[in-house]
């Protein structure tokens, strides 16, 4: 299955918003074969947990000016893995130690990539 204009469209603001907060090793996953309520993933890493939240936040903030309203936040207390759901996209910011662990790329791997629309270097970097 494809991804929707508008998990595409979420997915490139989101994007720009993790990197623009210094999120790393950005990868995005088409999810909507196996998961019919979601289109997307997008994953990314930050460097500590005060990066993390800086991520996830604007992130949010950047989709609210959008217009797309977050339906469900986990682990914004913590810090080590949020989880913002927005529908048709879900965003995980992870904490190094966190994505290692846990390794949704590994669990997603029959899913296809979704290119990103970021600057240069920053989906590849990490």
């Amino acid at each position: 299955m494809s991804v929707s204009d508008s998990a595409t469209q979420m997915l490139t603001i989101a994007a720009a918003a993790a990197d623009d907060k210094g999120g790393v090793d950005l990868v995005a996953l088409n999810v909507s074969g196996p998961l019919p309520l979601v289109d997307a993933f997008l994953i990314v890493t930050g460097r500590n947990e005060r990066n993390v939240a800086a991520i996830a936040d604007e992130v949010e903030d950047r989709l609210n000016e959008a217009g797309v309203k977050r339906l469900r936040r986990e682990g914004r207390e913590e810090s080590r893995w949020v989880l913002l759901d927005f529908g048709d996209l879900v965003v995980h910011v992870f904490h190094e130690q966190e994505r290692t662990y846990y390794g949704l790329e590994r669990l997603w791997k029959d899913c296809p990539v979704i290119p990103l629309e970021v600057p240069a270097g920053a989906a590849s970097e990490g």
